[in-house]
C-alpha cells in the first residue's frame, strides 16, 4: 500500500514541483493549502494551488487559519518592532502554521504518513536521529527558518527539492508543464505585498511620533525622526543626517522613542546572549565549537557555545556585525553544517 504524503501547496513552483515528485515515487499525494488572510492575494493563493492540484489529478483541500496566523504571527510581527525587535514572521509561520495546524491536519484528520513542502534542506536519519543538513543549491538553502522544528516534527517531514538547484525544479515545471512553470520568487513576507513596503506597512499601524536620532557615544541629538520602528540595527540609508562619515543605526530604545546612531565600528561585537534555546535533538556537551548565523542571508561563521545557568553564550571567533534584538541565532554543526537548533537574540 503507497505511503500518503500531504504537500502544502502554495500554487508557487516549488511546491507543485514537490507533488509532481512525489507522485512519481510512488506516493498517494494530496494537496492542502492554508488561507492565511481574508484578502483578494490570499484568494487568489487557494486557486493557483487549485489550478495546480486539477493539473496533477490530486485531491486538494484548503483550510481557514487566518485567526491563528492573525494570532501568531501579524501581531507577533506587530509587537516585536513595538518593542524595538527585528522578527522572523517565517519562522513563526513555519512553527505555529505550517508545521501546526496543517501538520496537525495532513497527520490526523487526512490520515497521511507525511508533510511535504517545498523547502530546500535535507532531512537524514543517522542513527534513530533526524538531522537537518543544508540542500544541494546553496543559494536557497532554508535550514535557517527550520530551527524549531523538533523529532516529531522531522520524522514526519518530506522535503522532495533537497537535492535540486532551483533551475532544475523550473525545468521540471515546464517539463510537465505544471502552472506556475514561469512564476517569480515570493515575497519574504507574503502579508506585505508589493508597492507595500515593511516601513508603509509599520507606519499604518502605529502613528506617526517624532523622536530623537542620539549619537550613542556623546548623547548628541543629531536629528529627529517619527518612530523608531521605522529603523534597524545596522541600516545605514534613511538616516538622512550630515557626517563625516556614514552613519549607522547602534540601538533602538521604544520608550523613550529614541534612535542611537553612531559609525561603522561601533556596530561590531564578539559575543551575544539566548535565554530560551530550542535544540533538533538533545546536545549534551556544555561547551562546543559551532558555526551560527545571526542572519538568513549572512555567511555562516565560526563560534564557542556555552550553556551557562541563565541560557547560551555565542562567543564569535571574529567580531560581527549588527547583532539584532528578535532576530533568529541559528547554530550549525561545525563538522558537516547540519543544523543544531537556535534561538532569538
Amino acid at each position: 500500500m503507497p505511503k500518503k504524503a500531504a504537500v502544502a501547496l502554495s500554487g508557487g513552483l516549488d511546491s507543485a514541483v514537490t507533488a509532481k515528485l512525489l507522485m512519481e515515487e510512488g506516493f498517494e499525494v494530496a494537496g492542502i493549502t492554508a488561507q492565511m488572510t481574508r484578502s483578494l492575494d490570499s484568494q487568489q493563493v487557494l486557486e493557483n494551488a487549485k489550478r495546480v492540484a486539477d493539473k496533477l489529478g490530486i485531491e486538494h483541500f484548503s483550510l481557514d487559519v487566518t485567526q491563528e496566523f492573525n494570532d501568531k504571527v501579524i501581531k507577533y510581527f506587530k509587537n516585536a518592532y513595538n518593542n524595538g525587535l527585528t522578527p522572523n514572521p517565517c519562522i513563526m509561520c513555519n512553527k505555529f502554521i505550517k508545521w501546526g495546524l496543517l501538520f496537525d491536519y495532513a497527520i490526523n484528520e487526512l490520515n497521511s504518513d507525511y508533510i511535504a513542502t517545498g523547502h530546500y534542506a535535507h532531512i537524514k536519519n543517522i542513527n534513530g536521529v533526524y538531522k537537518l543538513y543544508p540542500a544541494s543549491d546553496e543559494k536557497k538553502d532554508q535550514l535557517y527558518f527550520l530551527f524549531l522544528l523538533d523529532q516529531e516534527k522531522l520524522s514526519k517531514t518530506l522535503f522532495p527539492l533537497a537535492g535540486f538547484k532551483k533551475d532544475e525544479v523550473r525545468q521540471i515545471a515546464y517539463k510537465y508543464d505544471l502552472p506556475p512553470k514561469s512564476s517569480k520568487e515570493s515575497q519574504d513576507i507574503c502579508f506585505i505585498k508589493a508597492p507595500m513596503t515593511t516601513k508603509k506597512y509599520l507606519n499604518n499601524v502605529f502613528s506617526p511620533k517624532t523622536g530623537n536620532f542620539i549619537e550613542k557615544k556623546t548623547g548628541k541629538i543629531l536629528g529627529r525622526h517619527e518612530g523608531f520602528w521605522q529603523y534597524t540595527i545596522g541600516q545605514r540609508k534613511g538616516i538622512g543626517i550630515a557626517a563625516p562619515e556614514a552613519l549607522y543605526v547602534t540601538g533602538l530604545e521604544p520608550v523613550t522613542n529614541t534612535v542611537y546612531v553612531g559609525y561603522k565600528d561601533e556596530l561590531y561585537s564578539d559575543r551575544l546572549f539566548l535565554d530560551n534555546i530550542y535544540w533538533n535533538y538533545p546536545i549534551e556537551e556544555e561547551n562546543f565549537p559551532a558555526l551560527v548565523k545571526i542572519r538568513y542571508n549572512m555567511k555562516a561563521v565560526e563560534a564557542e557555545i556555552t550553556k551557562t545557568e541563565s541560557g547560551i553564550q555565542v562567543k564569535f571567533n571574529e567580531p560581527v556585525s549588527a547583532i539584532t534584538k528578535g532576530q533568529a541565532c541559528v547554530i550549525y554543526d561545525k563538522t558537516d553544517g547540519h543544523l543544531l537548533g537556535g534561538g532569538f537574540i
